[in-house]
């Protein structure tokens, strides 16, 4: 009987362990007082101190640009990785290669951002570029371990994948290359947006890193972030917080209303 209790209540408080500092967040955006601590009544200017705000609007906007075009060259860089590693089990330089796509996983931050600023200021000694630090780096510097997340996701789905599949469409005359754009890739698909989604996320919430390789009038969101929560916890970031999460309960929900459908029809 106790065991019948006991695991609930135990789920129970690590729910609210994780989630209640989430819901204090989200409730205290809606606060009138500027303490974010004190509660002064129900208001909703915080949103649109937010909307006003041209630091946060520029910094969101740089980390969405950031976020998309890493995450694009993570997939298409990662997938031809995991390509080659899955369907080239032979070769010369296999262990080299797949150590140097496994390497970021295990990095620390810090050692990934110094090397990569260490990096760019000798090529910028050598052949002049980059001729500065900014958007440019940040995107080298994010598809750099992105790219070995993406490479572990489209890997094992590859690896599962029937290769039978790839060998009907070569005995009817397809070319490799066709077989791996009509064939390859449509059964993959999934990991491919998965991988671009975790790179995307990853890139997005990125604050190291980037703190070395960026330079003047170039910063992400969360650098911005956390420069202001230094200063104070500020209401605004709560608002900030809260429209995150709104989105990201909205992608999981769409997700899951997909999954469900697809399970139904299938």
């Amino acid at each position: 009987m106790r065991r019948g209790w006991i695991m609930p209540f135990v789920c129970l408080l690590g729910f609210i362990f994780l989630y209640a500092p989430i819901l204090s967040l989200v409730i205290f955006s809606f606060n009138e007082s500027k303490l974010v601590t004190v509660w002064g009544g129900f208001s909703t200017k915080w949103y649109g101190e937010l909307m006003r705000d041209p630091q946060i609007l520029g910094a969101a906007w740089i980390s969405l640009q950031v976020g998309v075009i890493s995450a694009t060259l993570a997939v298409c860089l990662g997938t031809l990785v995991a390509y080659v590693l899955v369907r080239f089990t032979r070769f010369r330089g296999r262990p080299l290669l797949t150590a140097m796509s496994t390497a970021p996983l295990v990095m620390p931050e810090v050692i990934t951002g110094l090397s990569l600023l260490l990096l760019f200021v000798s090529m910028q000694q050598l052949i002049g570029w980059p001729g500065s630090r900014g958007i440019l780096t940040i995107i080298i510097a994010h598809v750099t371990f992105c790219l070995a997340y993406v490479a572990v996701v489209v890997q094992s789905r590859l690896a599962d994948m029937d290769r039978s599949l790839e060998e009907a469409a070569m005995d009817l005359g397809a070319r490799p290359v066709r077989v791996f754009f009509d064939v390859t890739l449509p059964v993959i698909a999934p990991a491919l947006i998965a991988g671009w989604l975790l790179a995307f996320t990853l890139s997005l919430d990125d604050l190291v890193v980037a703190s070395f390789v960026t330079g003047p009038g170039a910063s992400t969101l969360p650098m911005v972030i956390f420069s202001k929560v230094r200063l104070g916890v500020n209401p605004a970031i709560n608002a900030l917080a809260t429209i995150i999460i709104a989105f990201v309960a909205i992608g999981v929900g769409v997700a899951s209303w997909q999954m469900r459908k697809a399970a139904k029809n299938g």
